[in-house]
């Protein structure tokens, strides 16, 4: 199971600057023309699944507007028996 991620960008930091758009390895991120901040800009968001939550886009973002979570598969543990060691 791949590890999956998401972003939440902060309307009252994002300037739509497009840094994390270019930086986005998986290219799941695009600022949404749909839409406007309180500032007037358009804001990043995801616009398709694949995010592996790696946290470039935060990094490079230079206003600290990008939240990235992570979701990482649960690991299971297997019962061994005596008989099956043998």
């Amino acid at each position: 199971m791949p590890v999956t991620g998401w972003i939440e960008v902060n309307d009252h930091y994002c300037k739509g600057c497009d840094i994390c758009v270019a930086a986005c390895p998986p290219n799941v991120i695009a600022l949404n023309m749909e839409r406007l901040t309180p500032k007037g800009y358009h804001p990043a968001h995801l616009v398709s699944e694949g995010c592996t939550g790696c946290g470039i886009c935060a990094i490079v973002c230079p206003d600290a507007a990008i939240t990235v979570y992570r979701e990482t598969p649960q690991r299971t543990r297997q019962k061994i028996t005596v008989q099956e060691i043998a």
